[in-house]
């Protein structure tokens, strides 16, 4: 993967109710330029009067669901980052709303290697969600049990078509 360098100056919106995730999200992703909100009001607000390279949302408390709404109609990469909201229908329904990731927040530690790609395919001009799921898709499945895509099982041959990303696309990427 390209270097750390994609990151650097990048602006970020992060939004979550747990004061501790959002210094947490500071930490990790001290090379952008990362604002912050704990609630609906506030992310809305900053959505609609600053220009983002990308948003993290959490689902449950600020309205998660919403503010991705915004994101999307801004043309802005959305990565949900979720705990309490953490289940099968939160994940298709972010990837339908137009999500570019969904994260467990146990995974927090590596949300920088998820933007990361996004950074790296819009660079390349794919418009594909890239391979966060490939990455996730053993968590998911401990998480939601054996045969949890069945309920959505046309949903998921869909997303398999149009949203995972090819080998050459991956590699283009890399």
């Amino acid at each position: 993967m390209a270097s750390d360098d994609i990151l650097k100056g990048k602006n970020i919106l992060v939004v979550d109710d747990e004061h501790d995730i959002l210094e947490t999200l500071e930490e990790i992703l001290d090379r952008c330029e990362v604002d912050t909100a704990a609630d609906f009001e506030s992310a809305k607000d900053l959505l609609k009067s600053n220009n983002y390279d990308a948003v993290i949302l959490d689902i449950m408390g600020v309205k998660g669901f919403d503010l991705l709404e915004i994101a999307v109609a801004r043309k802005i990469p959305a990565l949900m980052l979720t705990a309490h909201g953490l289940d099968a229908d939160n994940l298709v329904g972010s990837i339908k709303l137009g999500a570019k990731s969904y994260i467990p927040k146990d995974k927090i530690v590596d949300i920088d290697i998820y933007l990361k790609e996004i950074f790296l395919a819009k660079e390349k001009g794919i418009e594909k969600s890239g391979n966060w799921f490939a990455n996730l898709s053993s968590f998911f499945d401990g998480r939601f049990g054996h045969g949890w895509k069945n309920k959505d099982k046309k949903f998921w041959e869909e997303f398999d078509k149009t949203y995972q990303v090819s080998k050459d696309e991956l590699e283009e990427i890399m």
